[in-house]
Order: C-alpha cells, then structure tokens, then sequence
C-alpha cells in the first residue's frame, strides 16, 4: 500500500505496446479534429460514425430493447449515441458521458459585409472566452450554413484546403503601435476591429460601382452558393483558425490544434460507445452551446436529455424519476494544465499536469466554487475505483489558483437532473487560444477512463 500519493506521467509508466496505442488513437483524434471545426462538423462526424458501426436513427415514439444502438442528431449540433444494455435500466440507470463540441469562434454579424479603402470585409462577433489579440494575422476558414428562399441550405467551407484561399484579420505594425503597446491585453484590439478581409478585387464592368469589390465578391458567392446579401441574415457562419491538427516537439508526444476544447474529450467518449459492448445502457453525448452558457435548444440545460432518457425509461416500463437518480455520469471536459512559463496562476499541488492522465475535477466554478457541481466523496470514491480497477492513469486538480478566475462546465445542469456527476477531462495549454496544446497520453488515458466507466 502506497502511503503518499504521487501523480504519475504516463509516458514514464508505458512500455512499448502501450506507446503504440497512445501514438495510434492520437491519429484518429487528429483526423476527427481536422473534420469537426465547429459543432455542426463534430455531430456530422459523429453521424457518419455511428451509422458505419450499425447504429439507426432514434425516435421518441420508439419502444427500446437490449441491444439496440441509436444516434439522435438535434438541430444538426448537439448528438445523443444510445446503446442499450441489459442492466434493469431502473435500478441501474444510464451511464451518460457529455462532451461538448462548440470552441471559441468568430461569428459572422447579421449584416457583415462591408467595403473600404480597396478591400471588402465581414464583420464578427466573438463567440465564446477569448483573448481578442490571438485572432489578428493568423490564416483563418470560414465554415457554417446559409439559408437561401424556399428553404435550400448551402454548406460553406472555405480555406481548409490546400488550395483554398483562407481569410485574414488585421493588427497594426509595430512601427505604429506605440499607442496600441500602452492598453491592456484586453483593450489592445477591439472587438468591433475584428473584421477579416474577403476580397480585394474591384468588378470590371461598372466603373460607376461605389462598393466594386463588394459586387465583385457578391457576384462571386452568388455564382458559387447562390448566395445574395440579403441572405447572411439566415445563416450561421463563422471563422475558425484554418489548417490541421499538427505534432508538436521532435518525439511528437503532444498536439497542436483548434478546438481541444472540448474535441479532446469528445472524441474518447464517442470511441469507447463504440468500442465497448457495455451491460449498462449508455448515453454518449455530443453538447453545443457550453462556452456561452448552455442555453438554448441544442445546449445541456434545454430539456432534450431529459427527453432521452425519459424515452429509454418509459421502453422498460421504468419511472425516469428513478432512472435518472441511479444514474451516473462523466462530465468530459479540459481543465488547465500546469504551465511553468504562468506559474502565479496555479496552484501547483492541486493543478493538473500535462502527461499525467486523465485529469478529475471534484469542482469547477469561480472563487468560491460559484457555479459548480461539488461531486460527493462517495460518487469521487465510486470513480475513482474503477479507474484503478481497470489501470487507467489519473489525476486531480483544480482550475487554477483559488482567487485568479475560474471557469464552468456543464456538470452543475446534469447533477441539477439528480443525476450523480463529476468532470473527468484533459489538461490543456494555451487553452481558448486559436491553437491549443495537449498531450497524446492524456487523451489516451481518459477514452480509457470512458472505457472503464461504461464496462
């Protein structure tokens, strides 16, 4: 019996078989990573997933029975992966992972197209925590969903491929920054200066056009999409960092990305519904909506996974009231991991750490634990035994020091259901950044934790 708890680095622990399967379950999640930039990519991959493995397209009106493996796609962004196990669903309930697969993002404005000085831009609205000056000079891609008259959708992706053109956001040179270098971080770039530039290329035929540039790009959308101004009103479109998912360092042992959070977890949870032919029935979901609060019709504090489960409970004759009190669940999100070059922030004694498993969080929220599920000791107990059960490599922590910010997750709309959960995760650096760092042995650590917890 170990005495003294000491955290453990995974890549220390492993031998050569368990390296291999690291490095290999790493290339899939980059592969997700690369197709799921925003939420409507992430429920799309995870359709075509769950529909290569066999499973069919639920209803509510559906009577369940063991065995049966669903996907219900809602609103094209937030996903629901059923497996029906033959546990008694009403002494065992459901064992639910959430994900969510919304990141920080510049949203297009209602009305975005503009011109001036030689230049025609869309203007945006950040989405989500993020720090203003990241998103100026760095390549971006525009993806979402335009609705034309009569109720036709376009799908846009532009400047993911190679020979795509990408999109760009200004920042002042350093020549004449010297007002810019006295504000803060925060006020450096205004968010009303967040303005990417579409085209630079007047249309030939109308000298008299007062916004050439602007027709010359409209005539361009229109003759691809369809598309006339009018119509940016009806979509959902935004800019993203464009470019893949890359190896960070000579050994390759971390990931450089957009989007880990909260992919990195997502991406575990939906591999191991698949992987593990579970005896408890299992939800695996896919939430949109969690970096602005998880309002809405598609976000965790709409009524839909009550919906679910209700469905699941009223197949087996079960009262959900009880389905949902023995139930259990995984809230899969990131939490900060230790970085050295921040070290005020931290706490280090209870702050994660890259490469050492996957990372538990008893409790998120700000300061006095403001906005957060406190996990009980027994519930932390009931995890923490079967990670141990099964050799998965985990650790605690907390976001952060105590007064320096804090941040939320879904977990606190889950637990508000009766239903028993904590935050198992990632730890991530350079986290909301347009490109974020985590480590292959963590993500590895916690699909086995998903795993683990569905077995």
């Amino acid at each position: 019996m170990d005495l003294k708890y000491k955290r453990k680095n995974v890549y220390k622990e492993a031998d050569g078989k368990e390296l291999e399967k690291i490095y290999d379950f790493a290339e899939g999640y980059k592969k997700f990573l690369d197709n799921s930039k925003t939420e409507r990519d992430a429920s799309m991959e995870a359709k075509r997933e769950a529909e290569a493995r066999g499973f069919k397209p639920f209803s509510f009106s559906e009577k369940l029975k063991a065995g049966d493996k669903r996907y219900f796609v809602n609103r094209e962004k937030n996903v629901f992966l059923i497996s029906v196990g033959t546990e008694d669903v009403a002494k065992d309930g459901v064992r639910i992972m959430v994900a969510h697969v919304d990141s920080p993002r510049l949203d297009l404005k209602p009305n975005p197209m503009y011109e001036e000085a030689g230049l025609c831009y869309l203007k945006t609205h950040y989405y989500g925590g993020i720090k203003k000056y990241q998103w100026t000079a760095i390549p971006l891609a525009l993806h979402g969903v335009v609705m034309l008259r009569g109720g036709v959708k376009k799908e846009i992706v532009v400047g993911e491929d190679e020979n795509d053109p990408v999109f760009y956001i200004t920042d002042i040179l350093p020549h004449l920054g010297a007002e810019q270098a006295t504000k803060t971080l925060s006020k450096a770039i205004d968010g009303e200066s967040l303005n990417a530039i579409i085209g630079g290329l007047p249309a030939v035929d109308d000298e008299e056009e007062k916004e050439c540039v602007k027709t010359a790009v409209l005539k361009l959308l229109n003759k691809k999409y369809g598309i006339t101004e009018i119509d940016f009103q009806c979509s959902e479109l935004c800019f993203v960092p464009a470019g893949k998912a890359r190896d960070v360092g000579f050994d390759g042992a971390l990931i450089s990305a957009y989007g880990h959070d909260d992919k990195v977890c997502a991406y575990p949870e939906m591999r191991a519904i698949f992987d593990i032919d579970s005896p408890h029935t299992v939800l695996s979901v896919f939430a949109d909506k969690e970096e602005v609060g998880s309002n809405g019709n598609t976000g965790m504090q709409s009524k839909v996974i009550c919906d679910v489960i209700d469905t699941i409970a009223h197949s087996f004759g079960a009262n959900p009231i009880e389905v949902r009190y023995n139930s259990k669940c995984i809230s899969a999100d990131v939490t900060a991991g230790y970085d050295p070059s921040f070290k005020s922030v931290f706490e280090k004694r209870n702050t994660t750490a890259v490469s050492c498993g996957a990372a538990i969080s008893k409790y998120t929220g700000s300061r006095g634990k403001s906005s957060s599920n406190d996990a009980s000791a027994e519930y932390m107990g009931f995890i923490r035994d079967i990670l141990e059960d099964n050799g998965v490599f985990w650790q605690t922590g907390e976001l952060g020091a105590v007064d320096a910010g804090g941040g939320g997750t879904v977990a606190m709309y889950i637990a508000n259901l009766g239903i028993e959960t904590v935050d198992v995760g990632v730890p991530v650096l350079s986290m909301h950044a347009p490109y974020e760092l985590i480590s292959k042995a963590d993500v590895y650590s916690l699909y086995k934790a998903c795993c683990a917890f569905i077995k």
